[in-house]
Protein backbone atom coordinates (compact mmCIF):
# COMPACT_ATOMS: atom_id res chain seq x y z
CA UNK A 1 0.00 0.00 0.00
CA UNK A 2 1.21 3.49 -0.88
CA UNK A 3 1.54 5.39 2.41
CA UNK A 4 2.40 8.68 0.70
CA UNK A 5 -1.15 9.48 -0.43
CA UNK A 6 -2.06 12.81 -1.97
CA UNK A 7 -4.79 13.31 0.64
CA UNK A 8 -6.63 11.46 3.42
CA UNK A 9 -9.45 12.19 5.84
CA UNK A 10 -9.67 11.45 9.57
CA UNK A 11 -12.91 10.82 11.44
CA UNK A 12 -11.50 11.84 14.80
CA UNK A 13 -12.76 10.79 18.22
CA UNK A 14 -11.14 11.50 21.57
CA UNK A 15 -7.71 10.95 23.15
CA UNK A 16 -4.37 11.08 21.36
CA UNK A 17 -4.67 8.50 18.58
CA UNK A 18 -5.98 10.91 15.90
CA UNK A 19 -3.01 13.18 16.67
CA UNK A 20 -0.54 10.31 16.46
CA UNK A 21 -1.98 9.24 13.13
CA UNK A 22 -1.71 12.77 11.73
CA UNK A 23 1.98 12.93 12.72
CA UNK A 24 2.81 9.48 11.30
CA UNK A 25 0.83 10.01 8.09
CA UNK A 26 2.59 13.32 7.51
CA UNK A 27 5.97 11.68 8.14
CA UNK A 28 5.06 8.94 5.64
CA UNK A 29 4.47 11.54 2.95
CA UNK A 30 0.72 12.22 2.99
CA UNK A 31 0.44 15.69 1.51
CA UNK A 32 -3.02 16.79 2.71
CA UNK A 33 -4.95 15.74 5.80
CA UNK A 34 -8.56 16.74 6.45
CA UNK A 35 -10.12 15.95 9.83
CA UNK A 36 -13.76 15.80 10.85
CA UNK A 37 -13.80 16.26 14.61
CA UNK A 38 -16.49 15.61 17.22
CA UNK A 39 -17.47 18.55 19.43
CA UNK A 40 -16.71 17.81 23.08
CA UNK A 41 -14.62 14.76 22.19
CA UNK A 42 -11.72 15.50 19.83
CA UNK A 43 -8.57 17.14 21.18
CA UNK A 44 -8.42 20.69 19.73
CA UNK A 45 -4.65 20.20 19.29
CA UNK A 46 -5.46 18.12 16.20
CA UNK A 47 -6.12 21.38 14.33
CA UNK A 48 -2.40 22.15 14.39
CA UNK A 49 -1.48 18.81 12.78
CA UNK A 50 -3.88 18.77 9.82
CA UNK A 51 -4.52 21.03 6.84
CA UNK A 52 -8.24 21.45 7.47
CA UNK A 53 -10.58 20.54 10.33
CA UNK A 54 -14.37 20.63 10.51
CA UNK A 55 -16.27 20.31 13.78
CA UNK A 56 -19.56 18.42 13.98
CA UNK A 57 -21.81 17.00 16.67
CA UNK A 58 -21.88 13.25 17.31
CA UNK A 59 -24.61 11.79 15.11
CA UNK A 60 -24.34 14.24 12.21
CA UNK A 61 -23.56 11.58 9.62
CA UNK A 62 -24.71 13.54 6.59
CA UNK A 63 -22.66 16.57 7.59
CA UNK A 64 -19.60 14.40 8.27
CA UNK A 65 -19.69 12.83 4.82
CA UNK A 66 -20.27 16.22 3.18
CA UNK A 67 -17.12 17.61 4.84
CA UNK A 68 -15.07 15.02 2.96
CA UNK A 69 -16.86 15.05 -0.39
CA UNK A 70 -16.84 18.85 -0.61
CA UNK A 71 -13.06 18.78 -0.16
CA UNK A 72 -12.40 15.98 -2.64
CA UNK A 73 -11.42 13.40 -0.01
CA UNK A 74 -11.80 9.85 -1.36
CA UNK A 75 -10.20 7.84 1.45
CA UNK A 76 -10.54 8.26 5.21
CA UNK A 77 -9.72 6.53 8.49
CA UNK A 78 -11.67 6.37 11.75
CA UNK A 79 -9.66 6.84 14.94
CA UNK A 80 -10.32 7.64 18.60
CA UNK A 81 -13.27 6.76 20.75
CA UNK A 82 -16.56 8.47 21.47
CA UNK A 83 -17.53 8.32 25.14
CA UNK A 84 -20.33 5.73 25.59
CA UNK A 85 -22.58 8.29 27.32
CA UNK A 86 -22.39 10.50 24.24
CA UNK A 87 -23.58 7.64 22.03
CA UNK A 88 -26.82 7.73 23.98
CA UNK A 89 -26.94 11.52 24.11
CA UNK A 90 -26.44 11.90 20.36
CA UNK A 91 -29.11 13.48 18.18
CA UNK A 92 -28.83 11.69 14.83
CA UNK A 93 -29.55 13.61 11.65
CA UNK A 94 -31.86 12.17 9.01
CA UNK A 95 -29.13 10.15 7.35
CA UNK A 96 -27.92 8.67 10.63
CA UNK A 97 -31.51 7.94 11.67
CA UNK A 98 -32.08 6.05 8.43
CA UNK A 99 -28.98 3.95 9.08
CA UNK A 100 -30.01 3.13 12.64
CA UNK A 101 -33.56 2.20 11.64
CA UNK A 102 -32.26 -0.27 9.04
CA UNK A 103 -30.05 -2.12 11.51
CA UNK A 104 -31.50 -5.21 13.19
CA UNK A 105 -28.53 -5.42 15.56
CA UNK A 106 -26.81 -2.33 16.93
CA UNK A 107 -23.23 -3.06 17.98
CA UNK A 108 -19.91 -1.52 17.03
CA UNK A 109 -19.46 -3.78 14.02
CA UNK A 110 -22.90 -3.20 12.51
CA UNK A 111 -23.05 0.55 13.23
CA UNK A 112 -19.56 1.33 11.93
CA UNK A 113 -20.05 -1.06 9.02
CA UNK A 114 -23.19 0.86 8.06
CA UNK A 115 -21.29 4.16 8.32
CA UNK A 116 -18.65 2.73 5.96
CA UNK A 117 -21.39 1.82 3.51
CA UNK A 118 -22.83 5.34 3.64
CA UNK A 119 -19.40 6.83 3.00
CA UNK A 120 -18.93 4.45 0.06
CA UNK A 121 -22.23 5.59 -1.47
CA UNK A 122 -20.76 9.07 -1.72
CA UNK A 123 -17.42 7.90 -3.08
CA UNK A 124 -15.38 7.84 0.14
CA UNK A 125 -13.61 4.61 1.16
CA UNK A 126 -13.12 3.94 4.87
CA UNK A 127 -9.72 2.22 5.06
CA UNK A 128 -7.49 0.78 7.80
CA UNK A 129 -5.17 3.20 9.57
CA UNK A 130 -2.85 0.40 10.68
CA UNK A 131 -0.32 0.70 7.82
CA UNK A 132 0.59 4.17 9.14
CA UNK A 133 0.30 3.13 12.79
CA UNK A 134 2.54 0.04 12.58
CA UNK A 135 5.37 1.73 14.56
CA UNK A 136 2.99 1.95 17.53
CA UNK A 137 2.17 -1.78 17.62
CA UNK A 138 4.26 -3.92 20.02
CA UNK A 139 5.37 -7.19 18.45
CA UNK A 140 6.10 -10.64 19.83
CA UNK A 141 8.36 -10.64 22.86
CA UNK A 142 7.54 -7.08 23.92
CA UNK A 143 7.87 -6.57 27.67
CA UNK A 144 7.89 -3.65 30.10
CA UNK A 145 8.24 -3.88 33.87
CA UNK A 146 9.01 -6.80 36.21
CA UNK A 147 9.50 -10.37 35.02
CA UNK A 148 6.43 -12.61 35.22
CA UNK A 149 5.98 -15.18 37.97
CA UNK A 150 4.78 -18.69 37.12
CA UNK A 151 1.39 -17.91 38.67
CA UNK A 152 1.05 -14.80 36.51
CA UNK A 153 1.94 -16.80 33.40
CA UNK A 154 -0.78 -19.29 34.25
CA UNK A 155 -3.31 -16.52 34.77
CA UNK A 156 -2.36 -14.96 31.43
CA UNK A 157 -2.97 -18.29 29.66
CA UNK A 158 -6.28 -18.74 31.50
CA UNK A 159 -7.37 -15.17 30.79
CA UNK A 160 -6.40 -15.51 27.13
CA UNK A 161 -8.68 -18.54 26.77
CA UNK A 162 -11.59 -16.73 28.43
CA UNK A 163 -11.24 -13.42 26.61
CA UNK A 164 -11.12 -15.09 23.20
CA UNK A 165 -14.56 -16.52 23.92
CA UNK A 166 -15.85 -13.18 25.21
CA UNK A 167 -14.58 -11.48 22.07
CA UNK A 168 -16.12 -14.17 19.84
CA UNK A 169 -19.50 -13.49 21.44
CA UNK A 170 -19.14 -9.72 20.74
CA UNK A 171 -19.29 -8.91 24.47
CA UNK A 172 -15.93 -7.24 24.97
CA UNK A 173 -12.20 -7.54 24.47
CA UNK A 174 -10.81 -7.53 28.03
CA UNK A 175 -10.94 -9.86 31.00
CA UNK A 176 -9.48 -9.51 34.51
CA UNK A 177 -8.53 -12.72 36.34
CA UNK A 178 -6.73 -13.84 39.49
CA UNK A 179 -5.67 -17.33 40.53
CA UNK A 180 -7.75 -18.95 37.81
CA UNK A 181 -10.91 -16.98 38.64
CA UNK A 182 -12.63 -14.51 36.33
CA UNK A 183 -13.13 -11.22 38.21
CA UNK A 184 -14.43 -8.90 35.49
CA UNK A 185 -15.42 -9.02 31.83
CA UNK A 186 -15.52 -5.95 29.64
CA UNK A 187 -18.87 -5.04 28.10
CA UNK A 188 -20.31 -1.66 27.14
CA UNK A 189 -18.61 0.20 29.98
CA UNK A 190 -15.20 0.02 28.30
CA UNK A 191 -11.66 -0.93 29.28
CA UNK A 192 -10.96 1.52 32.11
CA UNK A 193 -14.15 0.75 34.07
CA UNK A 194 -13.62 -3.00 33.65
CA UNK A 195 -10.04 -2.72 34.93
CA UNK A 196 -11.18 -0.74 37.96
CA UNK A 197 -13.95 -3.22 38.78
CA UNK A 198 -11.69 -6.24 38.34
CA UNK A 199 -9.01 -4.72 40.53
CA UNK A 200 -11.51 -3.97 43.26
CA UNK A 201 -12.76 -7.56 43.25
CA UNK A 202 -9.18 -8.85 43.59
CA UNK A 203 -9.19 -7.72 47.22
CA UNK A 204 -6.93 -5.42 49.21
CA UNK A 205 -3.77 -7.28 48.22
CA UNK A 206 -4.49 -6.76 44.50
CA UNK A 207 -2.40 -8.79 42.08
CA UNK A 208 -4.93 -9.36 39.30
CA UNK A 209 -3.98 -10.03 35.68
CA UNK A 210 -5.73 -8.36 32.71
CA UNK A 211 -5.73 -9.76 29.17
CA UNK A 212 -6.88 -7.74 26.16
CA UNK A 213 -7.36 -9.06 22.60
CA UNK A 214 -8.84 -8.06 19.27
CA UNK A 215 -12.13 -9.61 18.27
CA UNK A 216 -12.20 -12.60 15.93
CA UNK A 217 -12.16 -11.29 12.34
CA UNK A 218 -11.75 -7.84 13.87
CA UNK A 219 -12.38 -5.06 11.36
CA UNK A 220 -9.37 -2.83 11.97
CA UNK A 221 -11.04 0.04 10.09
CA UNK A 222 -13.31 0.71 13.05
CA UNK A 223 -11.70 -0.08 16.34
CA UNK A 224 -8.00 -0.75 16.76
CA UNK A 225 -7.33 -1.98 20.33
CA UNK A 226 -5.40 0.81 22.00
CA UNK A 227 -3.75 1.53 25.34
CA UNK A 228 -1.35 4.03 26.81
CA UNK A 229 -0.18 5.74 29.98
CA UNK A 230 -3.74 6.30 31.18
CA UNK A 231 -4.44 2.56 30.89
CA UNK A 232 -1.39 1.72 33.00
CA UNK A 233 -2.38 4.33 35.59
CA UNK A 234 -5.83 2.76 35.78
CA UNK A 235 -4.25 -0.68 36.27
CA UNK A 236 -1.96 0.60 39.01
CA UNK A 237 -4.80 2.37 40.83
CA UNK A 238 -6.80 -0.87 40.75
CA UNK A 239 -3.90 -3.02 41.99
CA UNK A 240 -3.62 -4.93 38.69
CA UNK A 241 -0.06 -6.17 38.25
CA UNK A 242 -0.06 -7.53 34.68
CA UNK A 243 -1.62 -6.39 31.41
CA UNK A 244 -1.13 -8.76 28.46
CA UNK A 245 -2.02 -7.83 24.86
CA UNK A 246 -1.84 -9.52 21.46
CA UNK A 247 1.32 -8.84 19.44
CA UNK A 248 0.83 -6.80 16.29
CA UNK A 249 -2.85 -6.09 17.02
CA UNK A 250 -2.84 -3.36 19.67
CA UNK A 251 -1.53 0.18 19.65
CA UNK A 252 0.66 1.42 22.48
CA UNK A 253 0.66 5.20 22.83
CA UNK A 254 3.17 7.19 24.89
CA UNK A 255 5.62 4.26 24.93
CA UNK A 256 8.39 6.07 26.84
CA UNK A 257 5.94 7.21 29.50
CA UNK A 258 4.53 3.68 29.72
CA UNK A 259 8.02 2.28 30.31
CA UNK A 260 8.59 4.81 33.08
CA UNK A 261 5.24 4.05 34.72
CA UNK A 262 5.70 0.27 34.48
CA UNK A 263 9.00 0.54 36.34
CA UNK A 264 7.72 3.02 38.89
CA UNK A 265 4.47 1.18 39.64
CA UNK A 266 5.83 -2.39 39.55
CA UNK A 267 3.47 -3.23 36.70
CA UNK A 268 4.14 -5.59 33.80
CA UNK A 269 2.98 -4.89 30.24
CA UNK A 270 3.66 -7.79 27.90
CA UNK A 271 2.53 -9.39 24.66
CA UNK A 272 0.87 -12.79 24.52
CA UNK A 273 3.03 -15.65 23.30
Amino acid sequence: MNLALESIGIIAGNRSLPLEFARLARAAGVKRIVAVAAEGETDPALAGLVDEIAWIKVGQLGKMIAQFTSRGIRQCVMLGQIAPKNLFDLRPDLRAMGVLLRLKEKNAHTVFGAIAEELKKDGVDLIEATPWLAPLMPGAGFHLGPALSQNQREDIAFGHHIVREIARLEIGQLVVVKNGTVLAVEAFEGTDVCLARGGQLAGKEGGAVAVKVAKINHDMRFDVPCLGAQTLQTCAAAGIRVLAIEPGKSLLLDRDECARLASKMNLTLTTLS
